[in-house]
């Protein structure tokens, strides 16, 4: 496997640890208010405003699991796991705005696995950097 490759695949599974890890997290802790909004129809379970029937606890529950950067997470690292397999470089900016986005949370959030993601994010960056034969540097959409 070269470089770029084991690079971004190493990326990829921190993102989905991070992804999958933050739900199962949030299912374990949370669990009473999750399986609360089965009970009372997953339809609007989690009001917008806690005046119309919702608590905090179930906004928090909601925000910190399906409502948080766990789901994108896990796509992104589903992706990026998909064309580093094609031998398709990922683009270094999506590396430096996941490591900046990351940062920052490190930063607001201590101690947290935030620095984690901003280590995949230098992943992708130095995948780009890289030359290597396996991941050319193609535009998406073939133009």
């Amino acid at each position: 496997m070269n470089t770029g490759k084991r690079l971004l695949r190493w990326a990829s599974g921190i993102m989905l640890v991070l992804g999958i890890g933050h739900l199962t997290l949030l299912t374990l802790i949370s669990r009473d208010d999750v399986a609360g909004w089965v009970e009372r129809g997953l339809w609007a379970a989690v009001p917008l405003s806690p005046g119309t029937g919702g608590n905090l606890e179930n906004q928090v529950a909601f925000w910190a699991g399906p409502g948080s950067f766990a789901v994108p997470l896990i796509l992104l690292g589903c992706l990026v796991w998909h064309l580093a397999g094609r031998g398709v470089a990922v683009p270094a900016g999506i590396g430096w705005g996941l490591a900046a986005w990351c940062l920052v949370g490190a930063v607001l959030l201590v101690p947290s696995p935030y620095v984690a993601g901003a280590l995949a994010g230098a992943l992708i960056i130095a995948a780009g950097r890289k030359p290597s034969k396996g991941l050319p540097r193609e535009r998406v959409g073939g133009a």
